[in-house]
C-alpha cells in the first residue's frame, strides 16, 4: 500500500512461508526469521513492515506518509507501535486464523484462543480509537503510514465474524475503515 500511494512501480513476488521446505529456505535468503515482507531496491535489501514503509516514503518522491508536527508523528509511531506489538498477533494469528483459515483447512478453531485473543482485540481497538485523536485518519487529518499499516490487519480481522460484530462497536474506526477501503478499492480498479 505504501508503495501504492507513493506511485512507485514495483514487482511483487509471493511468498507462503507456510508451503515447502523450499519455499521456506528461499524466503530465508530474503528474512533471517523466514517472515515476510521482505523488500529489494537495487541492491539493498530490507526486511520489518515498518522499516519498510519508512524507506520507501523516504527514498521516493511522492505525497508525505509521515507527519510532520511532532504530535501527530508520535501518533503515528504509536500506533505502528500498537499495530505491530499488540494488535496483528491478535486480530490476525487469534481472531482471523482461529476463526476463518482454521476452518478453510478443516480444522477446528481454539476457542479458548479466540475468546482470549477477542479480549485483547477489543483493548488494541480502544487503544486506536484513542490514538485517532480528532482523526478522521489514524494519526490525524491525512493518511499516513499508520492507516496503510493497519488496513490489511483490520481486512483479515474484520472477514472473521466475531471481529466484524466487535469492529462494529467502534464507530470511528468503522468510518476510518470505509475510508480507507475506498481507497483501496480506487487503487484496485485504477
Amino acid at each position: 500500500l505504501t508503495l501504492i500511494e507513493k506511485g512507485v512501480d514495483y514487482d511483487l513476488v509471493e511468498a507462503d512461508v507456510f508451503s515447502s521446505p523450499e519455499d521456506r529456505a528461499t524466503q530465508l535468503t530474503r528474512h533471517p526469521f523466514g517472515k515476510i515482507p521482505a523488500f529489494a531496491h537495487g541492491d539493498f535489501r530490507l526486511y520489518e513492515t515498518s522499516a519498510i514503509e519508512r524507506y520507501v516514503d523516504e527514498a521516493f518522491v511522492g505525497p508525505s506518509l509521515q507527519p510532520r508536527e511532532p504530535v501527530r508523528r508520535a501518533r503515528m509511531n504509536q500506533a505502528l507501535s500498537v499495530l505491530d506489538n499488540y494488535a496483528y498477533p491478535e486480530l490476525v494469528w487469534g481472531v482471523y486464523a482461529e476463526q476463518v483459515e482454521k476452518p478453510r483447512r478443516h480444522l477446528s478453531p481454539d476457542e479458548t484462543r479466540l475468546a482470549q485473543a477477542l479480549a485483547k482485540s477489543r483493548t488494541c481497538l480502544t487503544a486506536l480509537d484513542a490514538i485517532m485523536g480528532d482523526g478522521p485518519w489514524l494519526a490525524g487529518h491525512a493518511p499516513t503510514l499508520a492507516d496503510l499499516h493497519g488496513a490489511p490487519m483490520i481486512d483479515y480481522f474484520r472477514q472473521a465474524p466475531a471481529g466484524l460484530a466487535l469492529f462494529g462497536q467502534f464507530p470511528r474506526l468503522l468510518s476510518w475503515w470505509e475510508a480507507m477501503a475506498e481507497r483501496m478499492a480506487k487503487v484496485r480498479s485504477a
